[in-house]
């Protein structure tokens, strides 16, 4: 059957607490977890995580908190807290934004992780957990990751996690005074099988050595 002739489109992304080997994903409500995260997001030495976000830095968990509520009920956010499986530490935030349920579209933006979460396992399994929850359980048929141009690491990121460059909107914003020149990424359903594979397989204990290295990397496995 060719579901572009049968589209009824897709319910909005409601992801509710779930957990993988190393990180679990739960909804954020803010502003209440700002007090959570802003220890791990927002103290000394952390101003560099904002950089590239439009929001913060922030000086205190209130303000913290009470702008990511504004954000995300502006803009129709749903927004998602990490926690470290074992312990429940807070480890960072992302959020699912520019939901189009009638397109079977979402984007995953505003993250924001932790020094203790980024190029970690967990940090690749929450990206895992929230892709498989808008193609496996709502049957979306695009998700999005989009960036300041000047991003580096969010570029090299998309493509490592599977997504497709599409393009750059030259002069798409100003953000915090700059002008932003934004990097398009997607991914198709069609695409998610193979991503799904590889994450799984990445992830898996097997692919890492006794001191927590991986034996195989993510694009190499997608590839294979």
């Amino acid at each position: 059957m060719n579901r572009e002739l049968n589209w009824s489109g897709c319910t909005a992304p409601a992801l509710s607490r779930v957990a993988g080997r190393f990180v679990s994903v739960e909804p954020a409500v803010f502003p209440e977890a700002g007090e959570a995260l802003f220890p791990v997001l927002c103290g000394p030495g952390d101003d560099g995580l904002w950089t590239y976000i439009p929001l913060g830095p922030f000086e205190n968990p209130s303000q913290f908190g009470e702008a990511m509520a504004a954000a995300i009920k502006a803009g129709g956010w749903k927004t998602h807290l990490f926690r470290d499986v074992d312990d429940g530490a807070p480890l960072g935030m992302a959020s699912y934004m520019r939901i189009r349920p009638e397109a079977g579209s979402a984007e995953i933006g505003t993250i924001v992780f932790s020094n203790r979460l980024k190029r970690t396992p967990a940090a690749t399994e929450a990206m895992y957990l929230m892709a498989k929850h808008v193609f496996d359980d709502l049957g979306y048929r695009r998700y999005e990751w989009k960036c300041n141009n000047a991003n580096e690491a969010s570029k090299r990121a998309a493509a490592r996690l599977g997504f497709s460059f599409e393009g750059i909107f030259r002069q798409d914003l100003v953000v915090k005074g700059r002008n932003r020149d934004t990097a398009w990424f997607s991914m198709l359903d069609k695409e998610w099988p193979v991503a799904k594979a590889a994450f799984e397989a990445w992830l898996a204990p097997e692919n890492f050595d006794a001191d927590g290295r991986q034996l195989h990397r993510l694009q190499d496995m997608r590839a294979a």
